[in-house]
Parts: C-alpha cells; sequence; structure tokens
C-alpha cells in the first residue's frame, strides 16, 4: 500500500476535480513551491495510486440513455470457466464494468445502451452466446443518483 499524506490527498482531489489543473496552481492553493507538487504527482504515477488521466463523458449525450446492472451467475466456477468469462464478457462494447463479486450472483456488469431495444439485442445475441452462464438478473437505472468516483476521505482536510 502507498504510503500517502495530507496533501497527496489534496492533490489528489484537485487533479480529480481538474486534471488540467497546472502543478503552479496546486502548489498555490497548497502554500508551496510547483516541483514538489510535481515531484509528488510523479511519486503517486510511479507507485500506481495515480492509474491515468482520463475525460468523463456523458453517455446520454451520445445517445446511450439506458444503463443496466446485471447480475450474472455462472453454472461452473473453475478457475478456468472464470477466466474464459471474463474474457467473453469484455469483448462486448456495450460493457462498461465488470466486477467479480460475492453473494447470490458471481458478476456485476454495467451495461450502456441507446435503449430498450438495444439491450433486448444485447441479451439475445451477445450476452446468451457467453457460455456457462447460468442466470443474469438486470437492473435499470431509473435515475442516477451519485456518479463521482472520487474516494471520500480525499476531500477531507482539503485547503481553498
Amino acid at each position: 500500500m502507498a504510503k500517502i499524506d495530507d496533501i497527496d490527498k489534496q492533490i489528489l482531489a484537485f487533479l480529480h476535480e481538474d486534471a488540467f489543473l497546472s502543478n503552479k496552481e496546486m502548489a498555490a492553493r497548497l502554500g508551496m513551491s510547483a516541483t514538489p507538487v510535481h515531484e509528488r504527482i510523479k511519486r503517486m504515477e510511479k507507485e500506481g495510486v495515480i492509474t491515468g488521466y482520463r475525460a468523463m463523458i456523458n453517455p446520454n449525450k451520445l445517445g446511450k440513455s439506458l444503463t443496466v446492472f446485471c447480475d450474472i451467475s455462472l453454472k461452473e466456477h473453475a478457475a478456468d470457466y472464470l477466466k474464459q468469462f471474463e474474457t467473453d464478457v469484455m469483448s462486448l462494447l456495450e460493457v462498461q464494468e465488470c466486477y467479480c463479486v460475492s453473494g447470490h450472483s458471481d458478476f456485476l456488469l454495467k451495461i450502456v445502451v441507446s435503449d430498450m431495444d438495444e439491450y433486448r439485442n444485447f441479451i439475445l445475441h451477445k450476452l446468451a452466446s457467453i457460455k456457462n452462464i447460468g442466470n443474469a438478473q438486470s437492473h435499470f437505472v431509473m435515475n442516477q443518483i451519485q456518479n463521482e468516483q472520487i474516494l471520500p476521505w480525499l476531500n477531507q482536510g482539503k485547503k481553498e
């Protein structure tokens, strides 16, 4: 586990809010010079704390307005079957996220499509073609309450 102090947490929170924020601007907010901020960011990248930078995209603006969470239970649970399912499901463009979970199902998929017709097509022609699926239970998102991808503790002690 990487050692993260309060300044690192503040830097991570700043980057989460605006990945284009300059080291100089972050340093000014933190009351320090830009060089140590840059060094901290590089260290966190090297340690794998920061894994990349990307744009947050609104799927609704691209005509993908239906989000579905789908619980998947497999028939067989041998390591080869689990790995094959992971490989197969991640080749499906509609699957945005895939989690191996505990509980009544084995995997939780986040699927984004344009509408119910596209989802029906996805289920019938893509997901159903994956071997070893025993059960699939769909949960349709009616309203997104929160989609904040920052860990809450990053904002603790944040200086503004």
